[in-house]
């Protein structure tokens, strides 16, 4: 029994160890994600995510349009972005997706310095002509509405470090950003290959910083998204 005692407390010892390591580094997350402009939201009575603030700058890119041109973050400074991720097979948020940013095309019209970014996450199927083709269907102006495709190794740390918004291919497993606005999953229980990814819309300013993140399946949401890009466009007071 005493030869047991001692074997079992140093890995009482360990196991208590790990718990308090694990229980800092969670604690160290959330509060890396809560201070600067998530706490002053908080502060304001709104959400993470849902204040027109600061939530980090977007990293340089290299990606390809559905016109096979190279696009990178230099293409895209000086004017305000709005991007989403999608898939062109994809059977329920991303056509809904996509339809609202038809609608954002249609109501910013006129706004030469607005651009709307969709970028695949299944970049082996989702090549320029299959872009080019699901564009069409929504009616996509080739100079405002840009669909990228590129290396999905790319694409996925865009997305997880870059935008902080959660991807996952099932086939190599769960990646998600742990301290990032809460992500959407989405088509459970098809037959077919599917990728779980945001459906949310990232508001980008003229100087590559991400500014809010919107459900793009809410009204609520929808309606102030369109109000903070009419406040970039016009310029912050």
């Amino acid at each position: 029994m005493k030869d047991g005692r001692l074997i079992e407390r140093p890995m009482l010892v360990v196991l208590l160890r790990g718990l308090l390591l694990l229980v800092l580094i969670g604690a160290v997350g959330v509060l890396w994600f809560w201070q600067g402009p998530a706490i002053r939201s908080w502060l304001s009575g709104k959400r993470p995510g849902e204040a027109l603030d600061v939530f980090g700058t977007v990293p340089d890119f290299s990606l390809i349009e559905r016109s096979e041109q190279q696009v990178g973050l230099l293409d895209l400074a000086g004017k305000v972005w709005i991007t989403n991720f999608i898939y062109t097979h994809c059977p329920d948020t991303c056509p809904l997706q996509s339809a609202e940013m038809a609608k954002l095309q249609a109501d910013f019209a006129e706004e030469k310095d607005l651009r709307l970014v969709s970028i695949t996450v299944d970049p082996e199927r989702d090549t320029v002509l299959v872009l080019s083709q699901y564009a069409k269907r929504y009616g996509a102006d080739p100079e405002r509405w840009l669909f990228l495709t590129g290396e999905k190794r790319t694409i996925y740390r865009l997305a997880l470090e870059g935008f902080r918004l959660s991807v996952v291919d099932p086939a190599e497993g769960v990646k998600s950003w742990l301290f990032g606005p809460v992500a959407l999953s989405a088509h459970h229980g098809e037959t077919e290959k599917q990728f779980l990814h945001s459906s949310r819309f990232v508001l980008v300013d003229r100087q590559a910083r991400i500014r809010g993140y919107y459900q793009s399946a809410e009204e609520d949401a929808l309606q102030r998204l369109r109000r903070d890009v009419r406040i970039l466009l016009r310029g912050e007071k």
